[in-house]
């Protein structure tokens, strides 16, 4: 496996943003941290240290918090009408299409993918994401109600409801899809008219940070978004924790969403969690394996197992079982592992060293418990966060490999004689994500589709996403949605307005 990430390949600008130390933004402002204090991020292909970046604390965070709110209430982010902000979206949507390879080579370098992923969906999926938004600004809409108030006949009446902005917002953005998740937050948010301090994960803040200055270059009032790096149980803490937030919303894992949750319980801000996944995905006998093989090997490899909606557990039918595993180990087996940089590469590695670490210490519970390696199974090379395409076969569903979120490049397969079976089993775990069947019998499909508790259920396809289609989970996979308009009711509050005529 080739290790070779040479600079010579990379953008002009993504050599210049990586070799200058990155600061934090604050209304409207570059600045170092409070304390100068900064952390290293990582090449994840090499283990090497490739940028500095400030490291924010509970004190950049209060000066960020203050910034956002002084924008709201004061500021002309708060007098700007609905088509003037839909305006700014559409242009930030502009501004980022147009720097598409230079976004694409930060979050390869940054996290690991492909950068024929990163270009083909993140960015792609990030611009198109700003695009809807800005055509949602100008309909945020109340309704008039005709009320009948018994207690007063003969009365009249005019109501109405308002929607209005929820106030200073903050956002924790993971580190799997860094600026589409950033996009998937900011773009309602701001179409709405709320003002934000968003803080990226940790091992990946170089989009984030780099999308800071297209906001500038966009021309969005200061405080309007102010970017604060740094690490979750310091600077995220202390923006979940903070009095003056009126809404935190985070993606991540339950873990960590249990503690957003408690952290926000000081002054009852509203949350948004969109959190773990243990998708299964349902082979049905009567399958297109010719599509349904390759299908459930991208469920579960696409962005090396790093996605909330990973097709991690796979159910197949028992006559056709051998089949389908051996498949699926076969394409595991063909899949190219190397830097993401690498024209050729079809997995990159895992996103830092303790995520290798915990994805291996899976592996070997699985092992212990009894579970058997169709393909994979083990550390790819001995430089960088790389794990190879694992198809776990003999496993059962008191393993933690099949009851535990891996996020990894691992899948748990296991046989079924009877749909009902199959439907418990899928159901039976904390969360409840996404989902996927694979049929010809499209009646069949819709069937199953409407007995699992999931947010998602894809029919013969995974990983189908796109602005307009709500995403998000049942039981511990999460609260409220992101993307669709359903998205818009999580950043706004509704105020009724009720006025005696007579």
């Amino acid at each position: 496996m080739s290790m070779a990430t040479s600079t010579e390949r990379l953008h002009p600008a993504v050599q210049s943003f990586v070799s200058h130390p990155r600061k934090m933004l604050i209304n409207g402002q570059w600045v170092n941290s409070q304390s100068g204090k900064t952390f290293s991020t990582f090449n994840p292909a090499t283990g090497e240290v490739m940028a500095e970046v400030a490291e924010g604390d509970k004190v950049d965070i209060a000066l960020a918090v203050k910034s956002a709110r002084k924008a709201f209430e004061q500021g002309p982010w708060r007098k700007m009408t609905p088509s003037d902000r839909g305006k700014l979206l559409w242009r930030l949507a502009d501004l980022l299409e147009s720097n598409l390879e230079e976004f694409a080579q930060l979050e390869s370098l940054d996290n690991g993918k492909p950068l024929t992923i990163a270009r083909a969906a993140d960015v792609p999926l990030a611009v198109d994401l700003f695009r809807y938004m800005a055509g949602w600004s100008t309909k945020i809409e109340g309704n008039s109600i005709p009320i009948s108030v018994p207690y007063m006949p003969g009365s009249q009446f005019l109501a109405y409801t308002l929607r209005e902005p929820v106030g200073v917002v903050g956002q924790i953005i993971p580190w799997n899809f860094p600026l589409l998740m950033a996009a998937w937050k900011l773009g309602p948010a701001l179409a709405v008219g709320c003002t934000i301090v968003m803080k990226p994960a940790e091992q990946t803040p170089l989009s984030a940070l780099r999308l800071g200055e297209l906001f500038i270059e966009a021309g969005f009032p200061e405080g309007v978004v102010n970017i604060v790096p740094g690490y979750g149980e310091t600077a995220g803490a202390a923006l979940a924790a903070h009095p003056d937030v009126d809404k935190i919303a985070f993606t991540g894992s339950t873990e960590v969403g249990k503690l957003i949750v408690n952290a926000a319980t000081g002054n009852l801000k509203k949350v948004t969690l969109e959190l773990g996944g243990k998708s299964p995905s349902v082979v049905l006998p009567d399958a297109d394996l010719e599509t349904g093989i390759p299908g459930v090997a991208s469920a579960i490899f696409f962005n090396h197992g790093q996605c909330c909606a990973a097709g991690s557990r796979l159910y197949v039918e028992k006559s056709i079982f051998d089949k389908v595993v051996a498949g699926v180990a076969d394409q595991a087996k063909q899949i190219k592992i190397g830097p993401g940089l690498d024209p050729t590469t079809q997995m990159g590695p895992l996103v830092s060293d303790e995520q290798q670490h915990r994805v291996l210490g899976y592996l070997e519970s699985g092992f212990a418990e009894g579970a058997q390696a169709a393909a994979g199974g083990k550390r790819s090379g001995d430089k960088g966060y790389f794990v190879e395409p694992t198809v776990l076969v003999n496993t059962n569903s008191n393993m933690k490999v099949i009851q535990e979120e891996i996020f990894g490049p691992v899948v748990c397969a296991e046989p079924f004689t009877e749909v009902e079976e199959v439907v418990a089993k899928a159901n039976d775990n904390i969360y409840g994500l996404a989902a996927a069947v694979w049929t010809k019998d499209l009646s069949k499909g819709h069937r199953i589709a409407a007995q699992l508790r999931a947010g998602t259920v894809w029919i013969n396809c995974h990983n189908i996403f796109d602005a307009s289609l709500p995403f998000g989970g049942y039981k511990q996979s999460g609260w409220g949605r992101e993307m669709g308009h359903e998205a818009l009711d999580l950043y706004t509050e509704v105020k009724s307005v009720c006025a005696k005529l007579a």
